[in-house]
């Protein structure tokens, strides 16, 4: 009030909403001034969005031999915002320019009622396990797991399956839901 008279502000009503050319009035502590930035100014570089972001599977069921690692055939996506599906090798591809921590998760539900020993189900980035679950099946079980892996563009996942049951299952598609999958999303840094 000692400054400037308390009538300069119009409306004197809270914003609920701003446009992006909306100015705002900051104070500059190093010029010991005030000054007014535009919405779209005072935003930029706060935030992000969580892209790439991906869930992948398999449009038909996947035959795993007994005690054979199988790779899961993830050929369709359901959410690929960067297109990194590579269908025709059954993986996802970090985009060009998209390196960085991710974000992932994974199911697989072996297709039996059977009860047996040596479940596991991994994750392979470039050709090489960095993560699995291991477990037991007892009727129609589904193993999975989140994690967080640093991937540099050109990186591919795939999602393998391993069992004893001592004959040939599949992995589930569809049943009640999405059953079998490989999923993330880039973590804004």
């Amino acid at each position: 009030n000692s400054q400037t008279a308390p009538t300069i502000i119009t409306g004197q009503t809270a914003e609920t909403s701003i446009a992006t050319d909306d100015t705002i009035l900051i104070h500059d502590t190093s010029a010991s001034a005030l000054r007014k930035m535009t919405r779209a100014n005072f935003v930029s570089g706060i935030g992000g969005t969580n892209t790439p972001a991906f869930l992948i599977k398999q449009t038909s069921v996947t035959s795993l031999a007994n005690a054979t690692r199988t790779k899961i055939n993830l050929d369709t996506s359901g959410i690929d915002t960067d297109s990194g599906l590579d269908a025709t090798n059954k993986r996802w591809i970090v985009p060009s320019g998209k390196g960085g921590k991710y974000q992932l998760f994974y199911q697989l539900r072996y297709e039996t009622a059977a009860d047996f020993d040596d479940c596991n189900v991994m994750i392979y980035k470039n050709g090489s396990a960095i993560t699995s679950s291991w477990g037991v099946n007892r009727y129609y079980n589904s193993f999975g797991n989140a994690f967080i892996a640093d991937l540099s563009v050109g990186d591919y996942l795939e999602l393998f399956a391993l069992q004893s049951s001592g004959g040939s299952i599949n992995a589930s598609t569809d049943d009640f839901g999405l059953q079998t999958y490989l999923g993330g999303y880039k973590i804004i840094e």
